[in-house]
């Protein structure tokens, strides 16, 4: 079976569509609106597919994009996002991911991109490519009645105020909020104008369910713009009662007030029995802001941002530390990308990460360990506990947990 990997053009967009949409599972039919849609985010030297040569079809896609994720401490990081991956049932285990992975991330180390992100689809599929879990998602369902909220609730107490916006509002209110949000909290992403056309309804996704959602703006006393919700409600009624459920779309704050105030709001609106989050960081103030937090039952628990260094040294340098302190990682990257050696020394005023051979080891780890362990969620010694994290200097794992992890989770809200 000969099989021919590159580079597509446009006029490759319509079979490449076409074979994204089989590898989800979706039905195999591409409409012109998709084809416009995907062309408004076409970048040809990033966009893969495989193509069998037998029959000319293309069976399996890859594409990437620029993006910037907030490293702890508020900094952008330029990151190679990798999307649309797919393999067609028939082509599977033939080395095709691995082909377009490997040639994505060398494109994307030479661009000078610090490290690769993803969304994996499936667990077992990124860590042998040197992808780690860097963030997670919680999402509860609440019952209003339960909650212990007080029913007469009509707005904060400290003089701000809530007010229901149109889509035109958002567009013009949100992205200015977004890199608010962006530049405080660590593993969120950038959002470009094409992702608030999309998700404002003015350029939908093609084949992806559109409901008009509600938006609600809360501001400050001074009348600042603190936070933005997003959420749609369905229709239901049970003999004659209102059993309506909200779920959150999207819902953003800068501020714990905002916040507060966004889920009060959301949860004192007449006939919504039930609040569906949407994706939350496990850490959220929402269970504990409830006066029975019980009210709010988990519904899902995952992986979610996946991250895989490209440069370690920037990768460091570019994140805070809450304390002085110096660690040695001896690196383990099959791919060749960042195998080796590094110093890195850290304190509240900045960090220095360079290569070293005079200096021994402190802890052994892989760059899939490390991409879990940089946005200071995950612990190196629960890693060393688990075998893959080794150990070479008692105590290494827990001075590495000293430095690197953070007092909030790191939140990614965007699936791309």
């Amino acid at each position: 079976m000969g099989l021919d990997i590159r580079t597509i053009e446009e006029s490759d967009l319509h079979d490449w569509t076409l074979a994204l949409r089989t590898g989800f599972l979706r039905p195999p039919t591409v409409s012109d609106e998709e084809i416009g849609f995907r062309r408004t985010g076409f970048v040809p030297e990033r966009t893969q597919g495989a193509f069998d040569t037998d029959t000319g079809r293309c069976v399996a896609t890859f594409r990437s994009f620029a993006q910037q994720v907030t490293a702890v401490g508020g900094a952008p990081v330029p990151a190679d996002a990798i999307s649309n991956v797919t393999v067609s049932p028939t082509h599977r285990r033939r080395g095709l991911l691995s082909r377009m992975m490997e040639r994505d991330l060398r494109a994307a180390k030479e661009r000078g991109e610090v490290v690769a992100t993803l969304i994996a689809a499936e667990y077992p599929i990124y860590g042998r490519y040197g992808f780690g879990p860097a963030t997670w998602i919680t999402e509860w369902q609440v019952d209003v009645a339960r909650s212990g909220l007080d029913p007469r609730y009509s707005g904060p107490a400290d003089g701000g105020r809530t007010d229901l916006i149109d889509a035109e509002a958002v567009r013009t209110l949100g992205p200015e909020l977004h890199e608010r949000l962006r530049a405080t909290r660590h593993g969120v992403i950038d959002r470009d104008e094409r992702w608030w056309q999309a998700n404002t309804g003015m350029f939908p996704v093609p084949g992806d369910p559109w409901t008009e959602p509600f938006h609600v703006v809360h501001r400050a006393p001074d009348g600042t713009v603190e936070g933005l919700l997003t959420y749609t409600v369905n229709s239901n009624w049970e003999a004659k009662l209102p059993a309506n459920t909200a779920t959150v779309v999207d819902l953003t704050a800068v501020t714990p007030a905002a916040e507060r105030a966004l889920w009060y709001y959301l949860m004192s609106v007449d006939w919504v029995s039930r609040v569906n989050s949407g994706h939350r960081a496990p850490d959220d103030l929402l269970p504990l802001l409830l006066p029975d937090p019980r009210a709010a039952r988990v519904t899902a628990h995952a992986d979610f941002l996946w991250v895989r260094p490209l440069d370690v040294t920037r990768m460091l340098e570019a994140r805070t530390y809450p304390g002085e302190g110096s660690l040695v990682l001896q690196l383990d990257d099959p791919a060749g990308l960042t195998e080796g050696r590094y110093l890195l020394e850290a304190g509240p005023d900045g960090a220095s990460c360079t290569p070293t051979t005079t200096r021994s080891a402190d802890l052994y780890l892989s760059a899939a360990e490390l991409g879990a362990l940089w946005l200071g969620d995950e612990s190196a010694v629960r890693l060393a506990a688990l075998g893959r994290v080794s150990e070479e200097q008692a105590g290494a794992a827990a001075r590495a947990d000293a430095l690197l992890r953070t007092s909030r989770r790191p939140w990614c809200p965007d699936i791309f």
